[in-house]
Parts: structure tokens; sequence; C-alpha cells
């Protein structure tokens, strides 16, 4: 019984906050807190007639679809080598993959500006932004795309080179259908990330805004129920592309 409780008490304390936010955006009333007046949709509606959240949330979906697409890519090739590799070779390669994920977003994103805006002359913008993304989602793609490989049986490969098919054909023919849940969750986790990320869209956005630092630039200026819709808006797509992604990769196993 006393584990039971222990359980609740840890589930309240890490969801009861997400639960006040959802809970808070259909209040009428204008201050966060309680009483939230009647339920209503009004907060959205102000949303719909926002043309600066309009453009806060295409820039958003275009940057977390441009990541998803290039971060698959990419990481896809580099665990295709990496099966190929040494034991010890992979090691290394995925624990320097991995740095962008285990050190502090506030390092990778100055590390992102230093590297691509001073050392590349890239401008701050868009382009920035999504290699940024890339740079963090990467060793999501690789790991995801590797645990597939590692059940993927090579000798089907063999058997289509050794009745001529060419090693692109084998690949598209063979080798993709069978990892091709595993590039789809890999795709919607990298979109998830992006779409989750506001250190480094704000070191490196420039003019205009992501959801995220749209919703900062709103806090600085006035607080009212409309920022928990927003908040309600990015926890849908967050959650529902990374429950998406994790019953897509479990398909075919």
């Amino acid at each position: 019984m006393i584990w039971r409780l222990v359980v609740a008490a840890f589930l309240l304390f890490m969801l009861g906050p997400i639960l006040l936010v959802v809970l808070f955006s259909f209040g009428s009333n204008a201050l966060i807190g309680f009483p939230m007046g009647e339920l209503t949709f009004d907060w959205y509606a102000k949303l719909a007639r926002d043309t600066g959240f309009h453009s806060a949330f295409w820039t958003s979906l275009i940057v977390a679809l441009a990541t998803a697409i290039l971060a698959t890519v990419t990481g896809t090739c580099a665990a295709l080598a990496l099966t190929k590799a040494a034991p010890n070779v992979v090691k290394s390669a995925l624990a320097a993959l991995s740095l962008p994920v285990l050190l502090p977003p506030l390092v990778v994103a100055i590390a992102i500006v230093v590297l691509f805006v001073r050392g590349l002359g890239l401008g701050l913008g868009l382009p920035v932004v999504i290699l940024g993304h890339i740079l963090v989602a990467q060793p999501f793609v690789i790991l995801i795309v590797m645990a597939r490989l590692a059940r993927f049986d090579q000798a089907t490969v063999d058997a289509a080179r050794d009745l001529g098919a060419s090693r692109w054909n084998a690949f598209r023919l063979v080798t993709l259908p069978q990892i091709a849940s595993a590039l789809i969750g890999a795709a919607l986790v990298s979109a998830a990330i992006s779409l989750d990320d506001f250190i480094i869209a704000s070191f490196t956005i420039g003019g205009g805004n992501t959801i995220s630092t749209f919703v900062w630039g709103k806090m600085r200026t006035t607080l009212d129920p409309s920022i928990n819709a927003i908040a309600t808006i990015l926890l849908v797509l967050t959650v529902g592309l990374s429950a998406l992604a994790l019953k897509v990769s479990k398909y075919k196993g």
C-alpha cells in the first residue's frame, strides 16, 4: 500500500504541473491560477488570430521537417557505415557523436554559433537552426537505425548480390524495406526534438521566431492563458510524435 502511495505521489509531482498547464489553457480567467473561471476555447481562438504565432508555428514545422529528413538521411548513412566498422571504432564514433546530447545545451548552442556563424561565416537564421537541430537529433537516429540493423539478416543482402543485384539495388530492394519502420521512427523523434528545442533556436534564429522563442518573448511582456494554450499545442505535437515513433519503430520488430 505504501509503495502505491509513493508511486502516486511521484506521478503527481511529475505530471501535476503539466496537467495544470493544460487545464488553465481552457480557463476564462485572464490570470493564471484558481479560480480559473468557466471552460472556454477563447485562448485558442486568440492564437488563431495572432499572426506572430502563425509565423512561429510554421517556422517550427519547417525546421522540424527539414531536421527530420536531413538527420534521418545522414544518421542512416552513419549507422550503415558503423555496422561495418571495427568494434573499437564504433565505440569511439558513438562516444563522439553522442557529445551534443551529453553536453549542456548552452555549451552546444555556443559551439554551433562559433562553428557555423563565426567559423564558416553563415548568418544567423533557419539554416543554422536546422544544422544545430540535426547535430542534436542525429545521435538518436544513429542509435535507432543501428538497433534495427543489428537484427537484420545480412545474408539476404548477400543473396541479392549473388543473384546479380547492384549494391544500390540490394540496399533499395532488400535493406531499405526491412529498416523502413526504424527510419520513420527516427524521423519522428528528430521532429519532436526540433519542436521541443529552445536554447539552440534562441541562439541561432536571428530574426523571426520558433514556437519556443515566441513563447519566451511573450512571457517577457505578458502572462496570460494563451501561453498555456501554446504549451498544450506543443505538448500534443511532441508527445504525439514520440508515441507514433515508438509505435512505428516497433512495427516489424
